[in-house]
Order: structure tokens, then sequence, then C-alpha cells
């Protein structure tokens, strides 16, 4: 037995030699899990409205105390993405659960600061919480990428944030309302605490998923390396230093400026999607008091329509053509975001119904970013590269863009209602998103190399 496989728990060796549906559903079970409960830290602060707390003047305008605090976390999140370019990119296996435990306490810990602080001062603790959790997802990434059924891995994985936005914004609902703790609508847990203030909410939703979180991660990080297998498929994904990001960077800069540019929309929609969903249902007639579980609806709905066409990727083992699907999955996603909402305006469809086509759409459009896009293109390139890096440069871009519509809402276009901001915008996103993603993808098939099989082997990568 090598030294490595001396260090291998008994887990990791059972792993590898496991059937792959049994390495399948190991490795999506606890890496979903284990971004789901990082989003217990990040976002149960948005179920509250915060409205009784006075916000921030800027000139003749006034910055709501909630946005305010949704740009003070992005912010964090956005540098924490720049950070994670290099730290992401450079960090070896053994230290990725130390990392990402010793990130989600350090959130924890800004929870609390939080709910001690007053009104004005808790952008602080806000914006450390964003610093620590924008590279988890990152070193979560880093276990899957550059398998075989990475899409299927990374999908499993990506349905996490979808779904958690809504269940743990669910979660800080019933803590502020003193009722049983609920989630996926039919998860009644044993837990119930008296009426939360909106200070304390975000400090005890995450205490409630502490342990989960840790134990999820100790589990992930049992998974084994890809096999040679993998890496004939889809090459070997090694840390990358300063000269090969350079040199990614340079091989491929046309084509990923195109990339970004439809990312930084695509993350300021995503974010304000996320963010104002009780007011967007409110001012579309559906009372959130009256409809507790509509957000959970919605995105339940959204995840499953995300998860089976980019599941369903791994089927594609030429890469070539599987960079082609990937490019329409996310071009598909953003025409229906504008055909929907033009059937919205017809009166085709309900406001309840154009919530979840625009979130299909965005979604469509926006997971492959994070998952199966850059997996896949450096897979059809051949080139020295790990998804882990190209996402981080990508993410660091897409939320300067989401700070950037913040602002821009509640400072340039105070008048309009936060729906019709979002109406305006879906017909601008789509517009532009389709004819970036179009022109990316003829511009990086060119770089295609096709994979030559071992000897033996009779198939060929046209």
């Amino acid at each position: 037995m090598s030294e490595v496989g001396q260090r291998d728990s008994f887990i990791t060796r059972k792993l590898r030699d496991a059937p792959a549906a049994v390495f399948n559903m190991y490795a999506v079970f606890f890496a979903f899990w284990t971004y789901f409960c990082m989003y217990a830290f990040r976002k149960p602060f948005a179920a509250a409205k915060y409205t009784d707390m006075e916000g921030f003047s800027v000139g003749d305008r006034v910055l709501e105390l909630k946005t305010a605090l949704i740009i003070s976390q992005i912010i964090g999140y956005a540098l924490s993405k720049f950070l994670g370019i290099k730290i992401c990119s450079e960090v070896t296996k053994e230290r990725r659960a130390t990392m990402l435990i010793g990130l989600i306490l350090i959130a924890q810990l800004a929870l609390l600061l939080f709910a001690f602080l007053p009104a004005h001062w808790k952008v602080l603790p806000m914006f450390i919480n964003g610093l620590a959790l924008g590279m988890v997802w990152g070193l979560v990434v880093w276990y899957l990428e550059g398998r075989r059924t990475s899409e299927l891995l990374l999908a499993g994985l990506s349905c996490s944030f979808i779904l958690a936005s809504g269940e743990v914004k669910q979660v800080g609902q019933d803590l502020l309302n003193g009722t049983s703790l609920k989630m996926f609508n039919v998860l009644h847990l044993p837990i119930q605490f008296s009426q939360v203030s909106e200070d304390w909410m975000p400090f005890y939703t995450g205490m409630l998923f502490l342990t989960p979180f840790v134990l999820s991660v100790l589990m992930l990080h049992q998974v084994p390396d890809p096999s040679v297998a993998d890496v004939e498929s889809r090459t070997k994904r090694v840390q990358m230093q300063h000269d090969v990001r350079f040199a990614f960077m340079r091989k491929f800069f046309p084509g990923l400026v195109m990339l970004l540019i439809a990312y930084f929309f695509l993350t300021a929609y995503r974010d304000f999607r996320d963010n104002y969903m009780p007011e967007l249902f409110s001012e579309l007639g559906y009372s959130y008091d009256e409809n507790k579980g509509i957000i959970t609806q919605t995105e339940q709905i959204v995840s499953f329509g995300v998860l089976m066409p980019l599941a369903l990727l791994f089927l594609i083992k030429d890469n070539r053509r599987g960079l082609i699907a990937v490019f329409g999955i996310m071009s598909f996603g953003v025409a229906l975001m504008a055909v929907s909402t033009w059937l919205f305006d017809q009166g085709v469809i309900t406001g309840f119904a154009w919530m979840i086509a625009t979130g299909l759409g965005v979604y469509l459009a926006y997971v492959p970013y994070g998952s199966v896009l850059f997996d896949r293109l450096i897979a059809s390139t051949r080139v020295v590269a790990t998804a882990v890096f190209a996402i981080y440069v990508a993410d660091a871009i897409g939320y300067v863009g989401s700070v950037g519509l913040q602002l821009h809402k509640d400072l340039g276009a105070a008048s309009t209602t936060r729906l019709g901001f979002f109406h305006g915008f879906t017909y601008f996103m789509a517009g532009l998103g389709l004819v970036m993603l179009l022109l990316s993808c003829g511009y990086f098939l060119t770089f295609h190399v096709p994979r030559r099989s071992s000897p033996g082997n009779g198939n060929t990568e046209q």
C-alpha cells in the first residue's frame, strides 16, 4: 500500500472501491448538506424587514437598513471571492476541512456581534459574515470537480443554495413568530422558541445548523481524489500558482470577458430576486403572512427544474458536445426570463408562475457558472487549470454587480417599486445575457482539443 493509501481513512478506502452509484450518492449528500447548512449563517436575516430601525441618509435619499445590511454582507462576500482566487486555488486537500469549519465559526461569531450592536453598527458584523462565507463554495467544489460524473455531483450541490435560501428564511420567520420550526413544508422539527427578536434571529438560526455543518464537512472530507479514469476523461486538477492562473486568463481573455459581463448582471439579478422575494410577492398581491410557504414552494419547484437538465449532462461523454449543451441550457434560461415576463404582461400566467419562471430561468443560466460550465470548459480545452479558480474570478466580478444594483435601486431609482425595477431588469438581463452567452460559446469551441483514448480503448473523442 502506498504512503498516501496508508493515510486514507476507512471510509475513503471504501468509497474508492464502491460502485459509482454509491460514491455519487455519498458525495452529493454531504456536499449538499455542507452548503445547505452554510446558508443558515448567510441568509436568515433577509427574512426580517428591519423597518423599525432607522436607515442611512445619503444626501436627500435614504438607504434602507435592510438594503445596507445586504450590501455590507455582499461587499464582504465579494472581497472574499477576490481573496479566494488565490486562496481557494492554492489550498491543499489537508487544509480544506479545517478552513471550512474555521470560516463558519467566524461567520457565527459575527452574527453574535450583530445581535449586540445598535442598528447603524450592524453593517460591520454583516461585512465580516460575508467575508468568512465567500470561500465556502470553492472549498466544497474542490471535492467534486474533475470527475466523470462532476455534472451530476455539482448539480446536486447547486440545488443546495436554491433550496436553502427559502428554507433558512422560513426557519428565521418561524423564530420571529415563535412557532414550531418547519423545513421543506413537511418536516416539523421538535424545536420551538418563544418569539426571537430580529437582532437575535440570525444567530439562533446559525446555532441550529452549526453541528450538522461540522458533521457534513467531516464526512465530505472522506471523499477520495479523482480516479485515473476521471483524470483521463476530465484532465488532472491541481493547485494553481500565480503563473498558471495568469496563463489561463491570457489564453481565454476575450471569451472570459463575455462570460463575465453576463455573470456581472446575472448575479445582480439573482441576488435582487433572492433578497427581496417577500417584498416582490407582496407587491404581486401575495401576502407573506397568509402565504408563509410560498417562497419555499417556489424554490422547490425551481430547484427540481434546474437539477434535472444539469445532472443529465454527465451522460454526454464528448466534452465538445457537453460544452455546447451547457451553453444551450444557459441560453434557454435567459430566454425563459424574457418569454415568461412577456406572458405575465399579457395576463397569460399568474404572478406566482412568473416568479417560478424567472427563478428557473436565472438559475439555469447562473448555476452552471459555479459548477459545470468551467469544469466542462477545462475538460474540452485540456488546459491546466481548476474550475475553482475560474469560478472565483467570475464570482468576484459578479458580486460587484450585485452591490452596484442594490445601490442603484435605492439611490438612483428610489421612486420605482421593487417589483417595477425587477420587471424592467428582467428584459435587460435576458437580452444582454443571450448575446454574451452565444458569442462566448462560439469562442470557446475554437479551443476544443480532442481527447485520445489510451491504447486498447476504442473510444476517441472527436
